[in-house]
């Protein structure tokens, strides 16, 4: 049984600035390709994040299902930045964070995602933690990356809800751990295409969406998921948007 709205909130108790408008009407379709691989999971399937990818929500109940989830979430004002810091959210991909999946398994967060999602993984010499080589069905964009560690930048780990938004939206008063959590959380994190991703910046749903459309609604689901889980609001404007890709 899915678990959405509420039942998220139970389960539990970027890094760059500025932002791109939205893509119009030229932006790529992106069709079936986000899940070409055939492992990419709808986010109403995966409410921990520990499934791959971001399949497309499809279907008229599926679309329902996920205009509930986001009619859940809370609406404020976006806040000030004062006082934000990556730091804040302690260092990038610790592995001790604790209350997510894949925590204190010995593995770096950003080596556990790319594992999750990534297909042909090919590791560092010696490792079976640090993936060195992967091919990427990335769901922003619907492209297959090739993806070799001398590159790194073509593939960035997106925070979904990007810790700055969220620092916005009340993390700045959060328990420091709370904002570990946030930051190292499956469920919130995407390896994605590098450009993409720095085209998002700290944008939420109103300003940037991913230029695939098929995922848009997808894209939704997990920014609510997100923003359900940390009983964290989003701006009266994302919210609007989050629920025009699903039909409402």
């Amino acid at each position: 049984m899915r678990r959405t709205g509420p039942a998220v909130c139970a389960a539990a108790v970027v890094l760059l600035a500025g932002c791109e408008g939205i893509q119009g009407e030229g932006s790529p379709a992106g069709g079936e390709s986000a899940a070409a691989d055939g492992r990419a999971v709808s986010p109403l399937d995966n409410p921990d994040g520990t499934k791959p990818g971001l399949a497309a929500v499809t279907g008229e109940d599926d679309r329902a299902e996920a205009r509930e989830l986001i009619e859940t979430v809370r609406t404020k004002g976006r806040g000030p930045k004062t006082g934000y810091d990556r730091d804040e959210f302690g260092y990038a991909w610790m592995d001790t964070a604790d209350g997510v999946p894949l925590a204190r398994n010995g593995c770096d967060t950003r080596n556990d995602v790319l594992q999750r999602d990534g297909r042909d993984l090919r590791f560092r010499s010696g490792s079976n933690c640090v993936v060195v080589a992967m091919t990427l069905a990335d769901p922003y964009t619907g492209k297959t990356v090739e993806w070799r560690k001398q590159e790194a930048a073509a593939v960035q780990i997106d925070h979904v809800v990007p810790l700055s938004y969220s620092w916005q939206m009340g993390a700045s008063r959060w328990a420091e751990a709370k904002r570990k959590q946030l930051a190292n959380d499956t469920l919130n994190l995407l390896p994605v295409d590098g450009p993409a991703n720095s085209a998002k910046g700290d944008s939420g749903p109103a300003t940037w969406l991913p230029p695939n459309r098929s995922v848009r609604c997808a894209y939704a689901v997990r920014f609510a998921q997100v923003a359900v889980k940390y009983e964290m609001p989003v701006t009266p404007a994302d919210k609007r948007m989050m629920l025009e890709q699903c039909g409402g």
